[in-house]
Parts: structure tokens; C-alpha cells; sequence
């Protein structure tokens, strides 16, 4: 996450987990929500970089890794669901 420290990381991600998992109805523990939150957080910053968007802050930073925590859900749901 751009401009935040460790601390402030680990807070968003798993915020950011978590509201993911509530957007995708995906519910998990705090620290599965913390994983996705901060893989969202990468997959988002390499997503905008790819258009050449910069952000810093928190709000941000929550932002970006709502939406790549929400993407990256998204694909593992594509590959966890079993064909009938």
C-alpha cells in the first residue's frame, strides 16, 4: 500500500478483506481477510500503475485494495467452483 506504514497495511487489508468478502457475500476469518486485503493492495497497485495512476494516503490505499481484494475473490471464485 502506497504511502502507509506495516502497521496501517495490515489495518487496511484487512478492512479491505473484509468489505470485499461482504461485497462477494465470501466470508472469512480476520486473517485470511488480511491476506486478501493485502494481495488486493498489490493487484490494485499494479493495476493502476498499468493506466499510470499515483495515490497515497490511507483512503487510497483502502480504495485500491477493496477493489483488487474484490478482483482477486472474484478469479478464485472462477477456479473454486466445481462444473456439474
Amino acid at each position: 500500500m502506497h504511502g502507509v506504514g506495516w502497521f496501517a497495511a495490515i489495518i487496511i487489508g484487512g478492512l479491505a478483506g473484509w468489505i470485499a468478502g461482504m461485497v462477494l457475500n465470501k466470508h472469512h476469518n480476520i486473517f485470511i481477510n488480511i491476506i486478501v486485503g493485502l494481495v488486493g493492495a498489490l493487484i490494485g497497485k499494479w493495476l493502476l500503475g498499468l493506466v499510470g495512476v499515483a495515490y497515497s494516503g490511507w483512503l487510497p490505499s483502502l480504495g485500491v485494495a477493496i477493489v483488487g481484494a474484490a478482483i482477486l475473490l472474484f478469479v478464485l471464485g472462477l477456479f473454486g467452483r466445481k462444473s456439474d
